[in-house]
């Protein structure tokens, strides 16, 4: 199938321009400095000198958890985004898109291709990374998560929604373009996603609202989300969550996206590798 082929030599540019090796090194080299961090969680003390309770340190441990997450969360839309943006945009410019599309290559398989190119190295990079930083953090403090699974599979679809917006935007504009505008989009929907959160703790319909649209418009942040609720302790949740302190905390979640979102963020992702093909389809070549 030419789809197939065209992922497999997707895959195969990525590595080539050496993003992939680039990204495995500073991967490596950012979870190693974590695992120093967490160790050194364990060695927290009370003003008194006393070692804090089993409870407090699995709250803090979680915290960090959750930062570093979000760290890893930028980089793997900042990666995506930069891998997608050129990805039919720099062929059409290039004129490799003209050779390519003369062959009995259709201009959906093209795009389908790439897509899955893209989706598999988003895969492979949140598994990968995702276990070897638990790992980590279970070695040194002996804290798992409640949902490794569930938190891999989230920022999965993280990755997968906002490269497969650059790659529609890569089929009008440029490479550059294409990932500036993503990542802005990308930033202001995790803002629309906070201020929501505020309206819902303090009744304001229209500021819920205003982040409800934000989230369908762009499930990104709602993915992220559900990521968050996947790392927190139980207690946590039950705690803070009868509180108004959670208000605006955007590393605080207490419930995670219904199946109904979740659905919702799959035909949205259909709708716009849908819009890409045909956003192809009418481009002159």
């Amino acid at each position: 199938m030419a789809a197939v082929t065209i992922a497999r030599l997707t895959i195969r540019e990525a590595a080539r321009r050496k993003l992939l090796l680039a990204l495995a090194i500073l991967t490596v080299i950012v979870i190693g400095l974590t695992g120093w961090g967490f160790q050194h969680l364990t060695t927290l003390t009370n003003p008194d000198g006393s070692r804090i309770a089993a409870g407090e340190l699995r709250l803090a441990v979680s915290q960090v958890l959750v930062l570093v997450e979000f760290m890893f969360s930028g980089v793997l839309a900042l990666s995506a985004v930069v891998v997608a943006s050129p990805a039919i945009s720099s062929e059409l410019e290039s004129g490799v898109a003209l050779s390519m599309l003369a062959r009995p290559v259709s201009r959906y398989q093209v795009v389908l291709g790439k897509w899955l190119g893209l989706a598999a190295l988003i895969a492979i990079y949140v598994a990968a990374t995702t276990t070897l930083e638990l790992l980590v953090v279970d070695a040194t403090t002996g804290y798992v998560p409640p949902g490794p699974v569930g938190l891999g599979l989230y920022l999965i679809g993280e990755g997968i929604v906002i490269m497969s917006l650059a790659l529609l935007i890569s089929t009008r504009l440029s490479g550059m373009t294409a990932g500036v505008i993503s990542l802005v989009l990308f930033f202001l929907a995790w803002i629309g996603g906070i201020a929501g959160a505020i309206g819902e703790v303090f009744s304001s319909a229209a500021i819920s609202n205003a982040g409800t649209i934000s989230q369908l418009l762009l499930p990104t942040d709602a993915l992220w989300r559900g990521s968050v609720y996947e790392l927190e302790p139980v207690l946590y949740r039950a705690v803070l969550g009868a509180t108004t302190e959670r208000a605006g905390n955007p590393f605080f979640v207490q419930s995670p996206p219904s199946v109904a979102y979740l659905i919702w963020a799959a035909c949205w992702v259909v709708l716009i590798v849908g819009l890409t093909v045909w956003s192809l389809h009418r481009r002159e070549v």
